[in-house]
């Protein structure tokens, strides 16, 4: 006849075996699943950008993914790169946390253009501002206005109010932002910036307007 002391035991050791075989589960499913979002986020990107030539690098095991867009000599972008970074679903433990402090996998991309835009401004979502957020350098000579963007409150910063009419242009043609969380103009770079906080749902049908826009607002101008 056991004692207590050996169904204690044998209870702790079924806890720690179920656990264990519970997070070698989460971690080949957790792998599999980044490794399905980001071929099917780097597909989406290639449908929009139709680069000349691409390259994808590994910077963060199963969370982290870089490409570089290039661009033959033609048209007025010249280079685009993009920074995936996943939810650490692999790591089952980590999860919660990393949930709380990332709310979801987000997509970095910099359109690299020829030519400068008319002048800097940014749309970013109210609730990523602060540590959520990328930290906008000039913000401080900067004009500010909030306004409401399909069921989100966004705030925009500008240089010159002629970007105010190109960003109207923008939520015009799309007027539900989806996964769109922060879009930015910078001259000084010859770049447009975009981050999306991706959910489910595809990205196409939000980046492939985003992009058009980009390319008329840094059309050569007089």
């Amino acid at each position: 006849m056991g004692t207590f002391g050996d169904t204690a035991t044998v209870s702790v050791l079924i806890v720690i075996v179920a656990i264990g075989a519970f997070i070698v589960f989460s971690f080949h499913s957790g792998k599999r699943k980044n490794r399905e979002i980001c071929t099917a986020i780097f597909n989406e990107l290639m449908k929009v950008f139709k680069p000349d030539d691409q390259t994808f690098t590994n910077i963060g095991g199963v969370v982290g993914h870089h490409g570089t867009f290039s661009f033959k000599e033609r048209g007025l972008v010249s280079r685009i790169d993009v920074t995936l970074t996943l939810l650490p679903r692999q790591a089952p433990l980590y999860m919660p946390i990393s949930k709380f402090l990332m709310r979801n996998d987000r997509l970095f991309i910099s359109v690299y253009m020829r030519y400068p835009p008319p002048g800097e401004g940014h749309i970013i979502e109210k609730g990523y501002t602060g540590f959520q957020g990328p930290e906008i350098t000039n913000i401080s000579r900067l004009h500010e206005m909030e306004f409401q963007w399909g069921d989100l409150v966004f705030l925009l910063y500008y240089e010159q109010d002629r970007m105010i009419d190109r960003f109207k242009e923008l939520i015009e043609s799309l007027p539900n932002p989806g996964p769109i969380r922060h879009i930015a103009i910078v001259p000084d770079q010859r770049k447009g910036f975009i981050l999306m906080g991706l959910q489910q749902e595809p990205i196409e049908a939000y980046l492939a307007p985003v992009y058009e826009w980009l390319s008329r607002v840094f059309e050569p101008y007089e």
